[in-house]
């Protein structure tokens, strides 16, 4: 039994020491273990503050290249351009020019002197036909009627002595037509005269070559011409001073005895950049024009200035060379509202 404590003693002893050395080494490999993962969280932590930093300097570029774009934020609407075109929606660009001083005037249109004619039997006889209504175009030298006469006892065909519309036509077939009675008035109204009546202190802006724009009352189309003439006396009726221009007449539209007004330009200023009145519409209370840019038209606010009866002046929000709708503005108009009360919903 002694011999076994002796030997019981040593191997306790190497035990201790063993375990001693195995916890050392396990506290060392800890620490070993433990430090890359420190180094790593910490350079986790710096790439996480760059990340951070990275996303804060993004967001900030970001926001000054929003903060660049001019029309952010404005309202606007994309129309393809065939569908503009269909739609009927011009532009054009916008430019420097004049706004005009105007008198406005009533006017009233009629033939120009040698532009009617009276055509008459030239011998008294039975009326055979009558070949033209009123209304029709005819053709200098084209037969109208056919009168056999009672004198000669034969028929004779009485023509047209100039090109133009049949105005009034009188007689009727089998009836009889004395000598000289007018069957037919014809007009060349491929030109008419408007006559303006200008009253007082305002007659001093009547001469020939002022500029003159005339519309129609039941339209609004207008044509533009020069004042050719004065005349001598005043209207007795109205008392008023009578200046005429003549109007080119192609389509017809342009009917004597048709009342009219007109703008007498009196005198022009430099505006700097215009527009046509046409261009212009109302938005939140605003005045807007659409600027478009490829197929985007975008409601751009104005400040307006002097006008006249076709254009105003432009003191901010466009300038000349930017492309904007002047004709059926009201429809991109109604595409944008259109556009914002869907996105509203």
């Amino acid at each position: 039994m002694k011999n076994v404590a002796k030997i019981a003693a040593p191997t306790l002893l190497l035990g201790a020491v063993l375990m001693l050395a195995a916890c050392g080494g396990s506290k060392d490999a800890t620490e070993e273990k433990t430090a890359p993962a420190k180094e790593a969280s910490a350079e986790g932590d710096d790439h996480g503050a760059e990340g951070e930093a990275g996303h804060e300097e993004g967001e900030a570029g970001h926001g000054e290249e929003a903060g660049g774009h001019e029309e952010e934020g404005a309202e606007k609407t994309t129309i393809p351009q065939e569908e503009a075109d269909k739609s009927g929606v011009k532009v054009a660009k916008v430019s420097e020019g004049a706004i005009k001083n105007e008198l406005e005037v009533q006017g009233v249109l009629t033939p120009m002197e040698g532009g009617v004619a009276q055509v008459a039997a030239r011998y008294p006889g039975v009326v055979r036909a009558l070949r033209a209504n009123v209304g029709d175009t005819v053709r200098q030298g084209q037969a109208l009627a056919v009168v056999h006469s009672n004198l000669s006892l034969t028929s004779y065909t009485i023509t047209a002595p100039i090109s133009g519309v049949v105005l009034s036509r009188q007689g009727s077939v089998g009836g009889v037509a004395a000598e000289g009675q007018p069957l037919f008035e014809i007009g060349n109204l491929s030109k008419v005269w408007v006559d303006l009546h200008v009253f007082g202190a305002d007659a001093q802006y009547l001469r020939p070559g002022v500029a003159v724009t005339v519309s129609r009352l039941y339209d609004n189309v207008s044509a533009t011409t020069t004042i050719e003439r004065v005349l001598p006396s005043t209207s007795t009726a109205s008392q008023s001073l009578v200046a005429r221009a003549a109007l080119p007449n192609e389509d017809g539209f342009w009917r004597p005895g048709t009342a009219v007004k007109a703008q007498i330009t009196m005198s022009t200023s430099d505006a700097g950049v215009v527009i046509p009145q046409s261009a212009i519409q109302s938005m939140d209370g605003k005045d807007v024009v659409f600027v478009r840019d490829g197929d985007t038209y975008t409601a751009r606010p104005v400040k307006l200035g002097d006008r006249d009866s076709t254009q105003v002046a432009v003191l901010e929000g466009v300038k000349a060379g930017e492309d904007i709708v002047v004709t059926q503005s009201y429809l991109v108009k109604a595409d944008i509202e259109k556009s914002g009360a869907t996105h509203a919903h």
